[in-house]
């Protein structure tokens, strides 16, 4: 299984990065969005300072570098490039799923980054499938001691799991799973979708059962579906290519659902829609394809990408008059569109939210 598994890794990331894996007709619902202008905005550009907080640890902005690599000796070398960013940038990165590493323990040094990340908030990863087969809270902290982790993230990916080969699409109690480890671990779980979107009624469960914070990871970037259809054709991943919840619709849900942390992720692109998320309530965003790619050119192609990155989202808070990421958050927004109507047939007034949230 295990080699099976490792194999599997190193498709995923080179489809990843040669082949057309992004939503097709579905888009993020960023596009629907506007900031209200500020003409005076009463602050330097300079002033814009992009620091938060993130599950107690101090980020220079509020970005994490999100998990697609790992269990292969290419994936080590992107998980090092992608962390070394992270640190210089002082941003928050997570590996991908340690399941092959807790397969066959001589693959986790491609995981390990600590060397050229030491301070950064490191996430370590699992699957929610594993953990109603058999793992528990052994192998949770065998996946956080691996990479001395600050959290650990456990990925929800039931629209991969369908449409891959060798998927398992196990989750008759996963979430009573997910709750043992929650209490049993001694660091934050995150509890983190696929690409797929995660719903309010969902995120209350998550929260009821311990997670410290959510990562929406909305429909309208990278579709797994659409990666696993590129390893073998099927008639279920074309159909459900673009299955799932847009990401500023789940962002907005699940940020007026629950008190924890959340993480906006899927499909973003650029630094407006970073900040888009950000005026949606969300705490921090999270970047994984556009990374990976980037990273793809070296320590220069990363560095580059983050900091045009970085430049869109502090011009996006001059523009607004915001100093911070929360004065960010209640920055005055315009909503249209088909976002605009499913975010009323979720209960939500897009009215209400263009007024600025608060957290």
């Amino acid at each position: 299984m295990s080699k099976k598994t490792e194999n599997r890794k190193l498709e995923h990331l080179n489809i990843c990065l040669k082949g057309d894996v992004e939503s097709i007709l579905k888009s993020t619902g960023f596009e629907d969005i506007d900031f209200i202008h500020k003409a005076l905005p009463e602050i330097d550009l300079e002033e814009a300072d992009l620091k938060t907080k993130f599950l107690g640890k101090s980020l220079e902005a509020p970005v994490m570098i999100l998990p697609m690599t790992g269990g292969h000796q290419r994936g080590k070398n992107f998980n090092l490039i992608l962390a070394a960013a992270a640190q210089e940038f002082g941003l928050a990165f997570g590996v991908g799923s340690q399941r092959a590493a807790i397969e066959n323990p001589k693959l986790a040094h491609t995981y390990q980054v600590r060397k050229v990340a030491p301070d950064v908030f490191l996430m370590g990863n699992l699957g929610a499938p594993q953990f109603v087969q058999g793992y528990g809270i052994k192998e949770a902290r065998q996946a956080v001691e691996m990479i001395d982790a600050d959290a650990l993230s456990i990925h929800m990916n039931s629209l991969q799991e369908i449409v891959q080969p060798e998927g398992e699409p196990k989750y008759n109690g996963v979430l009573q799973s997910i709750s043992k480890i929650c209490r049993g671990l001694k660091v934050p779980v995150v509890a983190k979708e696929t690409g797929g979107g995660i719903s309010k009624e969902v995120a209350l469960k998550l929260a009821r059962a311990g997670a410290a914070a959510i990562d929406v990871s909305g429909a309208g970037g990278t579709s797994w579906a659409g990666v696993e259809v590129q390893r073998a054709e099927t008639s279920v991943g074309y159909t459900l290519w673009d299955w799932g919840i847009p990401t500023a619709v789940c962002t907005a849900d699940v940020v007026d659902s629950v008190s924890v942390p959340v993480i906006s992720s899927g499909g973003i692109r650029s630094g407006l829609d970073a900040a888009k998320a950000l005026a949606l309530g969300a705490d921090i965003v999270g970047i994984a394809l556009p990374a990976l790619q980037a990273a793809a050119e070296g320590e220069a192609g990363i560095r580059n990408y983050l900091q045009n990155f970085l430049s869109e989202l502090k011009a996006v808070m001059f523009l607004t008059g915001s100093k911070n990421p929360k004065e960010l958050r209640g920055a005055g927004l315009v909503i249209y569109g088909l976002t605009r109507e499913k975010l009323f047939s979720i209960g939500l007034d897009p009215d209400r939210l263009s007024k600025g949230r608060k957290r």
